[in-house]
């Protein structure tokens, strides 16, 4: 650190031309400032200022290091500010944006033991099943179902979760069960407006290449129901009639639904 300091003093004089007006600018003595920069000049073996009664000059030694000694402190000063923040642990306010039933299920439970172990760090959780804009919201981090759509940010994935088209036994009897996705614009489908794209249904296991129908959307959700996010605490089991259809049990009145599953990464 006394190198640091003796830099420092040598800077302050070259600039003001003074030992005195250094020393003010320091906020040390005038005494101090001079041995600063006398045991520089001692380390380094050469002088570098030119001292008269009326001002104090530049070697060309002194000119030298004075061309680079000011971003060198700067520099330093930067480096010892980040690692004492570091030693500090973390401190602000992070916005964080996450669908409602997966925030509560999951991303509260999460924060509260984050918040926990860094007490000087604060949450601004925003749940909402709408689409967010990410930079006009300010949202530091967001969790996503489906596809990334801005390639602009950084995304690592989570986990997976499978999508079902489940039906009462009711509705079934009377209806009939689709026996192919392009069946469904026959039959009354609850559709999520959430999605930017609500009767557009992607069925990527009925064939190699994903297959998609436009569902006959006659009534829509704008929330999830909380019991797909549980599918452990389900009463009864379902019985799937084909690929990624099944029945439920007529308790249960939501034709359409999701199950997720969601791994914290580690």
């Amino acid at each position: 650190m006394d190198t640091i300091d003796e830099l420092r003093a040598f800077v302050a004089t070259a600039q003001t031309g003074s030992f005195t007006r250094a020393a003010d600018q320091l906020g040390v003595s005038n005494r101090l400032t001079s041995k600063y920069v006398a045991d520089l000049e001692r380390r380094l073996g050469v002088r570098l200022l030119q001292r008269t009664t009326r001002k104090v000059g530049l070697t060309p030694a002194g000119e030298d290091l004075l061309a680079r000694a000011p971003a060198l402190i700067d520099d330093l000063d930067d480096l010892f500010g980040e690692v004492s923040e570091g030693s500090r642990g973390l401190t602000g306010v992070i916005r964080i944006s996450a669908p409602v039933t997966f925030g509560e299920a999951y991303v509260a439970g999460m924060l509260g033991r984050f918040a926990r172990q860094n007490p000087d760090l604060s949450f601004d959780l925003r749940l909402n099943d709408s689409y967010v804009d990410l930079a006009s919201e300010g949202i530091d981090l967001a969790f996503r179902m489906g596809q990334s759509e801005m390639l602009s940010l950084k995304a690592r994935k989570l986990g997976s979760f499978v999508s079902l088209l489940v039906a009462s036994p009711d509705y079934l009897a009377r209806q009939g069960a689709p026996s192919r996705p392009a069946d469904l614009i026959d039959h009354a489908c609850i559709v999520d407006t959430n999605r930017r794209m609500p009767n557009r249904w992607v069925f990527p296991a009925m064939a190699r290449r994903p297959s998609s129908t436009c569902a006959a959307g006659s009534r829509s959700i704008r929330r999830a129901p909380r019991w797909p996010w549980r599918p452990t605490a389900w009463g009864s089991p379902m019985r799937r009639a084909s690929p990624r259809t099944g029945c439920w049990p007529p308790a249960r009145l939501c034709p359409c639904c999701r199950t997720t599953r969601a791994k914290a990464a580690r």
